[in-house]
């Protein structure tokens, strides 16, 4: 349960420094996002309603930074964040067994992956809502360059966050059933 709090504790703080974190002018001003890296190691080391809860958790806050009204039109409706971490988060701790395992290269594959759909969905909620669907190659790179950023931390990320998880002596092993 430490390990839980912590985790927690991680994703407001680093919520807090991406807000900090200048955007890359060498990667077509993309961004730095490092809560979707611990939220992907959350689904994996997590139970599931550990990794439900962390979700919801990181989704309110993005929520809550991302939520925009713009002369009485919603762009990015509350609750977007929620259900986008929530579904990504699920397939990742679908993956929990290779996690077990010691086999993170899906996962971190995966965490760049999934945090580039995070900033597509984001993108494409706000040019729906305004009727100007456009794809440029700054757009692309603002899009991708994140997931990019994130494969690149996510082993770095993991591997801080799997000592952190034995310092406090969380047993990541996959739930046993009731009746074994």
């Amino acid at each position: 349960m430490i390990f839980f709090f912590l985790l927690l504790v991680l994703v407001l703080v680093a919520q807090i420094a991406e807000l900090f974190i200048p955007a890359l002018p060498w990667l077509y001003n993309a961004h730095v996002y490092i809560v979707p890296v611990i939220v992907f190691y959350g689904a994996m080391a997590l139970p599931f309603p550990l990794m439900l809860a962390l979700a919801l958790y990181a989704g309110v806050l993005l929520d809550a930074l991302t939520v925009q009204v713009i002369g009485g039109k919603v762009e990015i409706s509350a609750g977007s964040s929620i259900l986008l971490y929530g579904v990504l988060a699920g397939l990742m701790h679908g993956l929990r067994p290779l996690f077990a395992r010691g086999r993170w290269e899906v996962h971190c594959i995966l965490s760049g992956i999934f945090t580039s759909l995070i900033v597509l969905a984001q993108y494409l909620m706000i040019t729906f809502r305004r009727g100007s669907l456009v794809f440029t190659r700054e757009i692309w790179w603002q899009i991708g360059g994140p997931g990019l950023i994130a494969m690149a931390v996510a082993p770095i990320l993991f591997w801080l966050l799997q000592w952190i998880g034995r310092m406090t002596a969380y047993s990541y092993g996959p739930e046993r059933g009731r009746f074994e």
